[in-house]
C-alpha cells in the first residue's frame, strides 16, 4: 500500500526499485476490495498494516502536522497526526522523485 497526498502521483519505475519488485502496476479496486471487508470500494484507509499489507509512505507527509483519510466509508473522514499514524503503521518512507 502506497500512501501519497492526493496532489502526488507514483513513479512506478521508482516504486519497483523500493520494493525490489520486477513488476508493478496500479491495482484494479476489484482486486484487492477483498481485503478490506468492512470498506466501501474506495474509501480503504491507509492501515494496510491492519490488513497484512506493508505501507509505503511519501516524503511528504511526514512534515505535515495532521493528515486526512476515509475512515472506510465515503462519509467518515480521520483526521490524525502524521506522527500518531507512523508510529501506528510503521510505514516505510519513500521520496517521490
Amino acid at each position: 500500500m502506497v500512501v501519497i497526498p492526493a496532489t502526488e502521483h507514483i513513479n512506478f519505475s521508482d516504486l519497483k526499485e523500493w520494493t525490489g519488485s520486477k513488476e508493478v502496476d496500479l491495482a484494479k479496486e476489484s482486486e484487492f476490495k477483498s481485503k478490506f471487508p468492512e470498506c466501501e470500494v474506495g474509501a480503504m484507509p491507509p492501515f494496510g498494516n491492519l490488513y497484512e499489507m506493508p505501507v509505503l509512505v511519501s516524503s511528504s507527509l511526514i512534515g505535515l502536522r495532521d493528515i486526512a483519510f476515509n475512515a472506510g466509508s465515503h462519509s467518515e473522514l480521520v483526521k490524525m497526526s502524521y506522527a500518531d499514524f507512523a508510529r501506528l503503521v510503521k510505514p516505510k518512507v519513500i521520496t517521490m522523485h
